[in-house]
């Protein structure tokens, strides 16, 4: 079936309709053509593109970036220099993130390890909370 409603399509990528919707006013999907009656019908290029929104958006890329990444394939021949500093820029807010949350896995490690059951006006969880200047690092 290369025909798809907007209710069939969206159960085959598992998004809503309102996402469909949605990506098609930002531009990301591109506006299906419409029977006489009003309802949009899409293609199996529609449901490719939906697959690598879905794959892409998985796997944490902002909806800039898929746009981007989408505007550059449709030049298959061009290089993939400008798709590779996409994906290397995304990889350095991945790093970014993964630093972030070891640095507040110490820092909530050590409120615990620190608490020894004590009553909860003496709990250095609640402590360290109440007095920022407690923290291991200043950027939550």
């Amino acid at each position: 079936m290369s025909d798809y409603s907007i209710g069939h399509l969206a159960r085959q990528t598992g998004y809503a309709v309102q996402t469909l919707r949605y990506y098609e006013e930002i531009g990301l999907m591109p506006a299906p053509p419409r029977t006489g009656g009003g309802q949009r019908r899409y293609s199996a290029a529609h449901l490719e593109r939906l697959s690598f929104i879905r794959h892409a958006r998985d796997l944490g890329f902002d909806i800039d970036a898929i746009r981007a990444l989408l505007r550059l394939a449709e030049h298959p021949n061009a290089p993939c220099t400008d798709v590779d500093q996409i994906a290397l820029a995304h990889l350095a807010s991945i790093d970014d993130k993964i630093a972030r949350l070891q640095a507040l896995r110490r820092e909530i490690a050590q409120m615990t390890e620190s608490c020894a059951n004590r009553n909860i006006a003496n709990c250095r969880v609640i402590e360290v909370l109440a007095e920022h200047k407690q923290c291991l690092h200043d950027h939550h």
